[in-house]
């Protein structure tokens, strides 16, 4: 089975983290801030703050922008359900705008009517996770422009974005026109560190209040200690009701290690969008939009009038490990019990009942690919 995303593991790899595991500290070593260090270079964030996943990245974000009950929080109903999660673990109420069809990121015409209708109904929003889906980003600068009057918080849910650009050149991380970047490095991402994540962000404080959130809440800074404490040389203060979000020196050294090959991952992706996009063009079918920017995470068709069940029956049948992603956020009977109804995000359903992933990552062969269009040709004849 060709599955729809892979790893890309090397033996530079394999050392960096046995190197770890012979020599240095498991945890709170020296690779986690390299990795952050790293991240930044990278990006160009001013700070970048390692956690285990990107979903506890999310909900740290979120803490750290202020996020609480009575709080609301927006979001796209096109992405995993982390994007979402991340305010109720707050205790915020959830809404989602609904995505453009062409970008199936999220859609300024509708972002600026929801905003407007929320102002004069007394209800914005504290915080919007803005998704970029698939790698493409999202116009951060009109999105900024819109909400930045209201005071609200843009947090980018960057898990399949780094490696990618905006429009304007800006790396994908580098909070240029947002206050919180998340990133996860699960193992079809970007790059890997087998599970983690990390948020970026330009301002100090943010950084600050982020480390606190990923280790229990709890400071070693001693400009904050008691007089008596300053010097003691094993005080510590609890300032807040943290987490234990940290990542592991062992994860952070693979980290260190990929993000070398970062660059070779993403132009291997585009590449093989390149493929698609020509091989595919006779077919029955939407592609994406061929984004030059993009990270390529996932490479998403939409189907036109074809089963889509069948035609994903069919090529799993025939070893094509396709995917789908996503199932809208509202579809989840946890949402569905908080009252969302389908009909209300129209282009997003529309989308979900065509869409289907087909396999994109660095390692897919020249010989594997083939086999996919070949396939893809076969089923929707």
């Amino acid at each position: 089975m060709i599955p729809y995303g892979r790893h890309s593991i090397n033996d530079d790899d394999v050392n960096a983290v046995v190197d770890v595991l012979k020599n240095e500290f498991l945890t709170q070593g020296s690779q986690v801030p390299l990795f952050e260090q790293n991240l930044c270079e990278y990006t160009g964030a001013r700070y970048a703050v390692a956690c285990n996943s990107g979903t506890s990245g999310l909900h740290m974000a979120c803490l750290a922008a202020g996020v609480g009950i009575g709080d609301k929080v927006w979001t796209s109903p096109n992405s995993f359900v982390a994007s979402a999660n991340c305010a109720r673990y707050c205790g915020a109420e959830v809404d989602f705008v609904d995505i453009d069809p062409v970008t199936r990121n999220l859609s300024l015409s509708e972002l600026q009517q929801k905003l407007s209708q929320a102002e004069e109904n007394g209800k914005l929003p504290k915080a919007i996770v803005v998704v970029h889906f698939a790698g493409s980003s999202c116009d951060m600068k009109a999105i900024s422009e819109l909400t930045s009057p209201y005071g609200i918080t843009l947090i980018e849910d960057a898990a399949h974005g780094l490696g990618g650009k905006d429009r304007y050149g800006n790396p994908i991380g580098s909070a240029v026109y947002s206050d919180f970047v998340v990133l996860s490095f699960h193992p079809v991402k970007s790059l890997t560190t087998a599970e983690g994540g990390a948020v970026l962000t330009n301002r100090e404080a943010n950084a600050n209040s982020l480390r606190r959130y990923a280790s229990h809440g709890i400071s070693r800074d001693n400009s904050h200690f008691p007089n008596e404490e300053k010097a003691s040389g094993w005080y510590y203060a609890q300032h807040d009701l943290g987490f234990n979000y940290r990542l592991s020196d062992i994860h952070a050294a693979l980290g260190n290690s990929q993000i070398k090959r970062l660059n070779e991952f993403v132009a291997a992706r585009l590449s093989l969008a390149r493929r698609y996009e020509s091989a595919l063009s006779a077919l029955p079918l939407k592609r994406p939009q061929l984004d030059i920017h993009s990270a390529w995470h996932l490479y998403v068709i939409e189907l036109e009038n074809r089963d889509r069940r069948v035609v994903f029956d069919a090529l799993r049948a025939r070893g094509v490990g396709v995917n789908v992603h996503y199932i809208p956020i509202y579809h989840h009977p946890y949402y569905q019990a908080l009252g969302f109804k389908r009909h209300c995000y129209p282009a997003c359903e529309k989308y979900y009942q065509n869409a289907i992933t087909l396999p994109l990552f660095p390692e897919l062969s020249a010989d594997m690919q083939d086999r996919v269009i070949s396939t893809l040709h076969e089923v929707l004849k």
